[in-house]
């Protein structure tokens, strides 16, 4: 495809591109495999922090310590997005990327309530609330950063495999606990074993954190800088944050709304399905454990073709399929979960995965587009963690309050029809982005590979009879198509 007349261009290399997307994800994978560990040890870190309490109790209060980390993410994004509008997106990201991974290291260091008692629920609120705050500068940042490196033509496929990461990061989470708990039994893990997969967090993160020193910032930021963190006397821009806010307040609420529906699908299947399984359903630790952790592969395996998808027919087509299949599928979902067979349960948490899958696919393209570059990462920031702060961290809460409180299991799918229909009012409202520069970035082809060292010179192909060079042996040269 030619570039249009009178366009800004911005040309990126494909390796930088690559590394982008994969420094980008490994952090993403660091932030969601204590997601996993947290979700799957939620039954045992109610024994260990909250012993004298009803089993119902204690699921409700470690889940309240879930749900509290994310009532910082907001003010973690209220700090980091706007900085990373202001000094670069690459410092930031590597700074949280730090925080989160010693926060969730700090997790397995601390005492069981048996021996230092209520310091010990208190120390893990603080661990989780810190947790929160560098989440709050991580996911907006992280899709900043892709999207801002991404060809126009390719974001949703590369922007999708920041979800690959965070599956990836669920999925090891979630294999860590249960290998151990196969390995080790149900005490050993009350004793001591749920410690090791915090603690394996570290290390995890100190290559994350490596692979995002490494990288450049965005050539998008690169070629805004002074205009992003001066104003126009040369001044330090004031009002930053009321222009992020205050400016962008229709795109916000979009951006919130849209969040809504990806993440009361995401943490409806990822956080709350291992419990709903196990402490509502009757089904044993071992095979609830298994089945969430097949529905993560399955989107392992599915979200890059999502991200595709969205490339070729757009971002709304993918995202209102999956508001609808939210409304329509999640009562057969939860019907097929209770019928007693590990097969019809299996087949129940697949359906929710494919109604999660078309967002995380689609959404992390459709997001940052909602925002112009110079407001982008602070933007998306506070909008992204709001929306999870009030809906997402408090998914799994409200779904077992809901079952508490009205002996209804099927009161977790009513959540998730409510927001499917959210999803379908942001989808009519919302603008096509596929396709499309980011709003005030230049257009971005494909970028370009460099030919590989064959000894020749990369000669156009020639279509005469008298060039004298053999048509088989030369490259085209290097075009924006």
């Amino acid at each position: 495809m030619s570039e249009q007349p009178g366009r800004r261009t911005l040309r990126t290399d494909h390796k930088a591109t690559r590394k982008a997307v994969t420094a980008a994800a490994i952090g993403n994978a660091t932030e969601w495999y204590d997601f996993g560990v947290y979700s799957y040890l939620a039954v045992t870190i109610g024994l260990v922090f909250y012993p004298s309490q009803s089993p119902g109790v204690q699921l409700i209060a470690t889940f309240t310590t879930f749900a509290a980390a994310f009532l910082v993410r907001p003010l973690g994004g209220m700090f980091f997005g706007p900085l990373g509008d202001r000094i670069g997106r690459k410092h930031v990201l590597a700074f949280t990327m730090l925080l989160m991974a010693v926060s969730t290291f700090s997790i397995g260091l601390i005492p069981s309530a048996a021996t230092i008692g209520i310091a010990a629920p208190i120390l893990l609120l603080v661990a989780r609330m810190l947790q929160g705050f560098s989440t709050g500068g991580e996911y907006g940042g992280a899709t900043t950063f892709i999207a801002e490196y991404a060809p126009d033509r390719r974001r949703g496929f590369l922007a999708s495999w920041l979800e690959f990461g965070t599956v990836s990061g669920y999925v090891g989470g979630a294999a860590v606990v249960t290998v151990m708990t196969l390995l080790l039994g149900a005490d050993a893990m009350q004793a001591w074993g749920w410690r090791i997969p915090f603690l394996l967090a570290l290390p995890l993160g100190a290559v994350g954190l490596y692979l995002r020193v490494k990288l450049e910032d965005t050539p998008v930021f690169n070629e805004n800088t002074d205009g992003f963190a001066k104003g126009a006397g040369g001044e330090r821009r004031k009002g930053q944050l009321r222009e992020t806010v205050v400016g962008q307040w229709h795109a916000m609420v979009l951006c919130i709304g849209l969040v809504l529906v990806f993440n009361v699908n995401n943490y409806m299947v990822t956080a709350y399905m291992p419990t709903y399984l196990e402490a509502e359903l009757g089904y044993g630790t071992t095979l609830a454990l298994v089945v969430t952790l097949g529905a993560m592969v399955f989107m392992l395996a599915t979200v890059t073709l999502f991200g595709r998808l969205s490339d070729r027919v757009g971002r709304r087509p993918v995202l209102l399929s999956g508001s609808l299949f939210a409304i329509v599928l999640s009562l057969p979902a939860f019907w097929m979960l209770q019928q007693g067979s590990p097969w019809t349960a299996t087949l129940g948490v697949v359906v929710l995965a494919v109604t999660l899958v078309h967002f995380s696919g689609a959404a992390p393209a459709a997001l940052p587009a909602f925002f112009p570059t110079k407001v982008r990462y602070g933007a998306l920031a506070i909008a992204f963690n709001v929306s999870v702060a009030l809906f997402g961290g408090t998914t799994p809460l409200i779904a077992e309050s809901l079952v508490q409180s009205t002996g209804n299991l099927y009161s977790p799918a009513w959540l998730v029809m409510a927001a499917g229909a959210v999803g379908v009012l942001v989808v009519w409202r919302m603008k096509e982005s596929a396709g499309k520069p980011l709003p005030g970035a230049p257009a971005i082809p494909v970028p370009e590979r460099a030919p590989k060292a064959t000894g020749r010179l990369p000669y156009p192909r020639s279509g005469g009879s008298g060039s004298g060079i053999r048509g088989s042996n030369v490259r085209r040269l290097p075009s924006d198509s």
